[in-house]
């Protein structure tokens, strides 16, 4: 069932209302855009699925305000990129959220298990994944497309109470609600070009005042990505980006010897880029990340960690990723209770973190 006008929505909402639990997905795309572009969003409730279309639709308020109904949880699976579209459409994300893959991990059935997997093993159906390049913003759709589209709120909706049940029986409801409810947080999806930096990899091999030129090079990138709604790869490749950080251009002949810059680029763009990193060399400021090499003694204590997580994780029946990935067991072993990861907080510091510690 399609829903492409507000009445429709609104007689949709109507039906839905009430209910204890929803089951939800969305269709996008994103290959041209910085934002994902909404096309549909799928809502079940184990009786009945129906297929929003939000490009035909301006205000999804009614289904919004229905999701966020604190007395409806909002069934999922692998729920990040899904959420942000809800936070970027409201501000907030649906809550309560259930997410399928986090309880199928907690329940040992999978590690970051994906939906045609989990549906395969809990229900013995082979989902047809033919159709997942659909392009969903064009229209019309086909019906098979829409098919495709509702199953995946159809099936959620039968594992969804076996997943909570079981999760209820071994006493792990509570670490999934943890968990969930981290993934909803909105700052999570909220855009902070300051500290765009942070997702650039190997900057700590960067001098200082290289360092600073990147980071302000990835502060514009990101603002005129946002602006212009198109990928940060258009507007600037990672790859030129620290060609010119580590050079500093000073004058376009001096940007464009560097070869890294597609001729309609360096058009329209090389003011702007001479002007950001004339704007934030040589401060003086310190290194923003550091290569913070291990010890031979914070490696050995990394390895120790490490087989603990993984002991812990056995006697559980979760994958260790679960508890802890190297990251945050890394961080542990640097410094200790100070260290600010999922690790040493909630159900996790209960069953691992506090074993750790006195490691």
């Amino acid at each position: 069932m399609l829903i492409d006008t507000e009445a429709g929505l609104h007689a949709m909402v109507d039906g839905f209302a009430g209910r204890d639990w929803l089951t939800v997905d969305t269709e996008f795309v994103r290959e041209e855009t910085y934002w994902p572009q909404l096309c549909l969003i799928q809502v079940g409730d184990g009786r009945s699925e129906a297929a929003v279309d939000a490009t035909r639709i301006e205000d999804l308020s009614p289904l919004l305000d229905l999701l966020q109904s604190p007395s409806c949880v909002s069934v999922f699976h692998a729920a990040s990129q899904d959420l942000e579209i809800f936070v970027r459409l409201r501000g907030v994300a649906p809550t309560p959220v259930f997410d399928t893959q986090i309880a199928a991990s907690l329940l040992g059935i999978g590690d970051q298990l994906g939906y045609a997997a989990l549906i395969e093993q809990k229900l013995g159906i082979k989902v047809d994944k033919s159709l997942s390049r659909t392009n969903w913003a064009r229209r019309p759709l086909s019906a098979a497309e829409l098919t495709y589209a509702e199953d995946d709120v159809r099936h959620l909706a039968v594992i969804y109470p076996a997943l909570r049940d079981e999760l209820v029986a071994r006493g792990r409801l509570s670490w999934l609600e943890e968990d969930c409810a981290r993934l909803s947080r909105p700052e999570r999806y909220r855009v902070q070009p300051d500290a765009a930096w942070e997702r650039l990899k190997g900057l700590a091999r960067l001098p200082a005042p290289a360092q600073h030129v990147a980071a302000a090079l990835a502060a514009w990138r990101e603002r005129l990505a946002e602006t212009r709604d198109r990928p940060r790869k258009w507007i600037l490749a990672d790859d030129a980006l620290f060609r010119i950080a580590e050079r500093r251009p000073v004058d376009t002949g001096q940007l464009a010897a560097l070869q890294v810059l597609p001729p309609k680029t360096l058009e329209r763009h090389a003011a702007e880029l001479l002007r950001v990193v004339a704007a934030a060399r040589d401060t003086g400021a310190p290194a923003l990340a550091l290569e913070q090499l291990p010890s031979e003694a914070q490696k050995t204590l990394t390895q120790k960690l490490m087989t603990k997580v993984r002991e812990i994780a056995v006697e559980l029946g979760i994958p260790s990723s679960l508890l802890a990935p190297r990251a945050d067991i890394e961080a542990v072993a640097l410094r200790g209770a100070e260290a600010e990861v999922p690790l040493l907080s909630g159900w996790r510091r209960e069953v691992a973190g506090e074993a750790l510690l006195k490691l």
